[in-house]
């Protein structure tokens, strides 16, 4: 699988989350450098309410995993750095796992948040890859924000 499959998997995910008024229907997948894939989470997962799809994801790994400085996290939303519900942000999560590379297909837009993941990840270091030709099908389980 290359990045275009893996995060086309993320965003296929994001059609389990139950639909909220509230917050962004989101699939996540982290893979390891050999291409192992350590978890996979989405939006409200679990009934939780206030789940994001990466924390979902990430608190399936063990903390201090050895694979996760080589690993990549498939986002089909660009990582919160806005968060009411839980004391640390998706964006914050992902740089505390050791964690140097997020692919994501869009771009949060300003309508729950004023979201700058991307640039909060740029700046600890974090490669970030964004394929917007995959924006539509991250949108879709979205339509009804």
């Amino acid at each position: 699988m290359n990045d275009r499959d893996r995060l086309r998997l993320a965003c296929e995910l994001a059609r389990l989350c139950p639909p909220s008024p509230s917050a962004f229907s989101v699939g996540a997948v982290v893979v390891a450098a050999d291409g192992t894939e350590l978890a996979r989470g989405h939006s409200r997962e679990g009934g939780d309410p206030h789940v994001h799809a990466e924390e979902a994801a990430l608190a399936k790994i063990p903390v201090g995993d050895p694979r996760l400085p080589g690993a990549t996290v498939y986002s089909s939303l660009e990582p919160c750095s806005v968060r009411r519900s839980r004391p640390r942000t998706c964006t914050r999560l992902i740089i505390d796992s050791g964690i140097r590379r997020v692919v994501l297909a869009w771009r949060e837009p300003v309508l729950l948040a004023d979201c700058h993941g991307v640039e909060e990840l740029t700046a600890a270091g974090v490669t970030v890859v964004e394929l917007p030709e995959l924006a539509d099908l991250a949108r879709e389980p979205n339509a009804h924000l």
